[in-house]
């Protein structure tokens, strides 16, 4: 499968003849086949091939028709709680299930623009979840590593563009569910102010806070799909006029390193820190106070919005419990216990702490907080399924609920090839502003691209980086090579690392240690199998153990380190730059 499309150059190659909706749609069409044997699942209902061309053809008319269609030939899917004529509208709940007559407002505005929908994804059962797993359809898993969740409720959406079947799909947003899987998944997720996209014909979840987002690989189409879409719509009760405020300086808000929660995740940790470092050079990092963005993020689950999430589908509730998710219903069911008594003391409450909220814009100019503080794979959230998915929108719940516009933007890569996001949040209407800032960002960064997909779901692999015995050609490789182990290549650590031989090891062995006054030491970096690398593992002897390495282009992998006895007796061989330099010194 060839490298993700943008949206922008097929329209901009369909309506110059270098190409035809045609040619694109039938790519399109072998692209879908090839990925259905890895995650069919991603997707609730599809066009029929036939379909797909016709439209093509019907494009590619009025393309030579002399009409300008700014998305013309662009393939597109839409989450499956927005309506598009000829599908069925499930929410991801079959008893749900119905056929609108017409189109929601952003998709006929997508159609008659030149796109074509391609069908509808799967998502989290009346998009409720931020993980992906809580759908009847079954779970999307993350396109780069599918042991591990894809996020949600946004899930289907997110792994069709990642895996380049289409270069944009429409998402909704309530908690974060357009930005928590484009974190996970390399993607951009572009969560417009409250009211900038109608949300006439979607599924409501809570509906004073839903937005209709997109997901796509770069800015350049988040801004081409905006400008198409956005704009008032007299049918949606809580769409506005369109505005758009600049970002007055550069001041970029974030939480205090005291408040910044990691799950254990200490990668995310470093990736978060190096995006701070990158941003510093775009203007200056203010620290603070997440407390009470925090306060207004509990009051979405733990609060009297839930049952803004039970009103949605309180029928069901009443009439055909069963047809629900059990997680869902575990979710919305304390809704139906919510007085208005509890209603307006939390609409009081999120006043206070909108109020609080809009007087930080004097203090900053937009906010820049990581978009999850980990991941988990799909059985870990499938066996806490309330608390894990509550840790993925630590960083998210507060964002609707305080009228604020968001763009998530990839930052990295995990070693597990997850991805790792920032968010940048502003006041509303900032959303251009908040693009501009986005590509100053992406441009200083220089983020690595994403690992190659693996479209064959073949198992999972792990790469662990090497620095002494276990080198090529030096005693112990053996024990890489009989587990099928391949070489990636050599190179080297980020400069903050010392390396010791130590005293009195059978064979010579070397202690590899985080250290601020390190320097780079040289390694090799192999690849194997999760049950080959479970194997190795058992065997490292203390005081060697596995944990993480930072490479010196900022990414990490698994790899040998040292507790602090090993350096007992130990020789500083730092200055050698490698184990191969200190044995070639010994020799």
């Amino acid at each position: 499968m060839t490298a993700n499309r943008s949206a922008t150059a097929i329209a901009a190659a369909v309506s110059a003849g270098q190409t035809s909706a045609v040619s694109v749609i039938e790519d399109t069409i072998a692209r879908l086949a090839a990925y259905d044997v890895v995650q069919p699942q991603a997707w609730i209902s599809r066009a029929a091939p036939d379909a797909l061309v016709a439209a093509a053809r019907a494009i590619d008319a009025r393309v030579a028709a002399g009409e300008v269609l700014p998305l013309a030939g662009v393939p597109f899917a839409a989450k499956d709680n927005i309506d598009v004529a000829g599908f069925e509208t499930t929410a991801a709940c079959p008893a749900f299930a119905y056929r609108p007559d017409q189109s929601a407002t952003v998709v006929e505005r997508l159609l008659a623009a030149g796109a074509i929908c391609v069908g509808k994804t799967n998502l989290d059962q009346f998009a409720t979840g931020l993980n992906g797993t809580r759908s009847p359809y079954g779970a999307p898993r993350n396109a780069y590593n599918l042991a591990y969740v894809s996020g949600g409720s946004s899930s289907g959406s997110s792994v069709v563009v990642a895996a380049g079947l289409v270069p944009l799909a429409l998402g909704t947003d309530t908690a974060g569910s357009g930005r928590v899987p484009a974190a996970f998944q390399h993607l951009i997720g572009f969560k417009p102010t409250k009211g900038r996209w109608s949300t006439h014909g979607v599924v409501p979840a809570c509906r004073t806070l839903d937005c209709v987002t997109v997901l796509t690989n770069d800015t350049a189409d988040a801004r081409l799909v905006d400008s198409i879409i956005a704009g008032f719509d007299p049918p949606d009760a809580y769409s506005k006029p369109l505005a758009d405020h600049p970002v007055s300086g550069n001041r970029i808000g974030v939480p205090r390193r005291s408040q910044r929660v990691w799950f254990g995740d200490a990668e995310s940790e470093y990736l978060y820190d190096r995006a701070l470092d990158r941003l510093a050079g775009l203007g200056t990092i203010v620290e603070i106070d997440y407390a009470p963005l925090q306060e207004a993020a509990q009051l979405l689950y733990s609060g009297p919005w839930v049952a803004e999430r039970t009103a949605a589908i309180a029928g069901m509730l009443t009439d055909n419990p069963e047809a629900i998710d059990p997680t869902v219903r575990t979710v919305v069911e304390p809704g139906l216990d919510v007085s208005a008594v509890d209603l307006f003391r939390g609409i009081y409450r999120l006043a206070e702490l909108k109020r609080h909220a809009d007087l930080l814009w004097g203090e900053i100019d937009l906010m820049a907080f990581p978009t999850t503080g980990t991941t988990y794979r799909v059985a870990e959230m499938l066996a806490a399924p309330v608390a894990l998915n509550s840790a993925l929108g630590f960083y998210t719940n507060f964002v609707n609920l305080l009228d604020m516009a968001a763009v998530a933007v990839p930052a990295g890569t995990r070693a597990n090839a997850t991805g790792f996001g920032v968010t940048l949040i502003g006041p509303a209407d900032s959303d251009m502003a908040l693009l501009d800032v986005a590509d100053a960002y992406l441009a200083a960064a220089q983020i690595a691209p994403p690992p190659k997909l693996d479209l064959e779901g073949k198992m999972q692999t792990v790469k662990l980086a090497v620095v002494g015995a276990h080198l090529q050609d030096m005693p112990l490789h053996w024990q890489l090579t009989s587990r099928n182990a391949t070489f990636v290549g050599a190179f080297e650590t980020a400069p903050n690392y010392r390396l010791y031989a130590m005293a009195d090891s059978v064979p010579p062995k070397p202690a590899l240690v985080h250290s601020e006054d390190g320097g780079t030491i040289a390694l090799e970096i192999y690849e194997m199998g999760v049950a080959e690398f479970g194997s190795f593992v058992v065997e490292v002897p203390a005081p060697l153990a596995i944990g993480t390495v930072t490479l010196a282009d900022g990414s990490s992998v698994k790899g040998f380190v040292a507790e602090p006895r090993a350096l007992a007796g130990a020789e500083d061989i730092t200055a050698l730059g490698g184990w191969r330099a200190y044995i070639a010194q010994r020799a």
